[in-house]
Formats: structure tokens, sequence, C-alpha cells
């Protein structure tokens, strides 16, 4: 099942990377800003990059805090870069599983408990997202900027995918599986609650300044090539760009990533060039530096390649 997962991801990822690869050989030679007003736009991206995956290491801090792991806030920072790096070279996502197994081993919570803490951050990204999506694309932009304008087909979408997952339980809990599921989530049960009340609000509040900061990268990017974006636009493109990268590919969304902000970029009315130059500084902002920084950290704080054996073995065990 886990090489077929995997024959899947790059299947798709191929896929997608050749329909982007034939759609930009078709346009004019991106041109790469070497002025100094591009190299500035370029280091303010990295700047509020890094800030944040700083506000992201604050958050999951915090949820960690109120789940009651006593995790070190420098372990929050590193493993936060290091979960980038394993997410964009390994397959399958692996950067978080690789975030569990390190912080198991630095505080002895249990990988279960803190994998419920990631799943609390998956929940509170995708609340955003949903909300700066929609709003975005139905109250502020206007033009062709989802691949459908009928609300009716995504409404049809979703409810299909509801009653996929309401299938697929009723046929586990005729088989008895419910309850081997229920032994599995019991360990996670902790960190939604982290989402109570006065905290959650918080926790959702940091999460749109998160969003909104990463906005920002994506808007400096196109002030670099003088794509004249608005700030609803650069919204617009964080949550299509990451909706669209959590579909199952390759590792560091290899094709899908680029889709997605081809068809954006196009989509706020970029040229087929300028669309091109912005989806390849864009890849290098959001993915090169925190992949080496990342590494560094792996290998100089927390042993290395080695440990990347028990971040499968996990990931293994727990699908």
């Amino acid at each position: 099942m886990n090489k077929r997962f995997a024959l899947f991801q790059v299947v798709l990822s191929v896929i997608a990377l050749g329909a982007v690869i034939w759609w930009a050989s078709h346009q004019d030679p991106p041109e790469i800003p070497s002025g100094t007003d591009a190299i500035a736009w370029l280091a303010g991206a990295l700047a509020l990059y890094a800030l944040a995956t700083v506000v992201r290491a604050e958050r999951w801090h915090a949820i960690l805090k109120e789940t009651g792991i006593a995790a070190k806030r420098a372990d929050c920072y590193g493993l936060s870069v290091v979960g980038y790096m394993g997410n964009n070279v390994l397959p399958a996502r692996a950067g978080e599983a690789l975030k569990v197994v390190l912080l198991d081993g630095r505080t002895g919570a249990g990988k279960r408990k803190i994998l419920g803490t990631i799943v609390v951050e998956r929940l509170l990204d995708v609340v955003a997202l949903v909300t700066i999506f929609v709003l975005t694309v139905y109250l502020v932009l206007e033009g062709d900027v989802v691949p459908t304008d009928e609300p009716l087909l995504i409404a049809g979408i979703g409810f299909a995918a509801l009653a996929l997952l309401g299938v697929f339980l009723w046929m586990v809990h005729r088989r008895g599986g419910l309850h081997k599921i229920r032994a599995i989530l019991r360990p996670l049960a902790d960190a939604p609650r982290a989402l109570s009340a006065r905290q959650g609000a918080v926790l959702l509040a940091v999460t749109f300044l998160l969003w909104a900061i990463e906005a920002g990268v994506y808007l400096a990017v196109a002030r670099a090539i003088d794509l004249q974006i608005s700030t609803a636009g650069a919204l617009y493109l964080v949550a299509l760009t990451n909706f669209v990268a959590a579909l199952p590919a390759a590792p560091g969304s290899i094709g899908t990533f680029d889709a997605a902000v081809a068809f954006g970029a196009r989509a706020l009315g970029a040229s087929g060039s300028v669309a091109v130059t912005y989806l390849l500084l864009l890849r290098f902002i959001l993915y090169v530096p925190i992949t080496i920084v990342g590494l560094i950290v792996l290998v100089a704080r927390y042993g290395g390649w080695a440990r990347l054996r028990q971040a499968t073995h996990f990931e293994t065990s727990s699908a």
C-alpha cells in the first residue's frame, strides 16, 4: 500500500510538472531581475519568510505548552526548520514525522501525543486558509481566479468527499475497526483541547497573522519583477498554492505547487513570461534557503540523517 501511494505521488507530480513545463516552454524566456530594487525586494521576501517561520514555531510552542508537553523554545524553532527540510526532500511529508520523533527524543512525551499538536496546527491552517480563500475569491477579486466559478460544483465535490468518508467509516465499523481507530486516536485527544475557549481564539488569530506574513512574501517577490498584484491577490495566491500543495505529491510539492502558482499568477493578470519568472523566484525563496538551514540544524543539533530511519518507521507504523 505504501509503495502504491508513493507511486501515486510520483505520477501526480510528474503529470503536473510536465504540464507546467509544456506550458512554460510556450512562453517567452523568463527574465531574472538583477537590479538593486529587485534584490532588495527579494531580500525582504526572505526576511518575511524567516519571520513567518518564527511565528509558526511560537505557535507550536504555545500548543505544546497547552497540551502539557514541556518543550524548549529552541527545539520548537530548530524542529520547525527541520520539518520544512524534511517535507522538501522526503516523500509523504515525512518532515512532520521527523519533528515528532526528534521532539519525543527530547521530551519523552510520547509520539502520538506530540503528533496531536501537529494535527492542531493543520486544523488551524485549514480554517484560516479556507476563510482567506473564500473572502478573496468571492468578495474581493474579480475574474476567473478559480478553475470553475460554479459554487454548486464546488459544493458537490465537498459533499461527495464527505459521502465517501461516511462510506469508509461505515465499512470500518462493520469490520470492527472502530475500536482499533479509537485506541490509536486516544493519545491525540489532549492536543485539540488547546483550541478551546480563549486560547483557541488567540491561536487562530496568530494563524491569520502567520498567513498574512507569508502573503507578504508572495507580494514582495511580485514587486521584485514588477508584477502588480494587490494584497488580496497575494492572500489568494497563498491560500490557493497551499491547498494544491497539500495534494499527495513528490517531495517539495514538485509539480502541484508550480501548477498552482502558474495558474494563480496568470489569473491575476501576469503574462506568460512574468508568471514563469514569478514561479521560479517564489520556489527558490520558499524552498531552497529553509531546506539548507534545516539540514544544517538536523546535522548539528539532532544527530543527522540517522534519525530519518526512526521517522520513516514511525510514519509507517502510524499509517
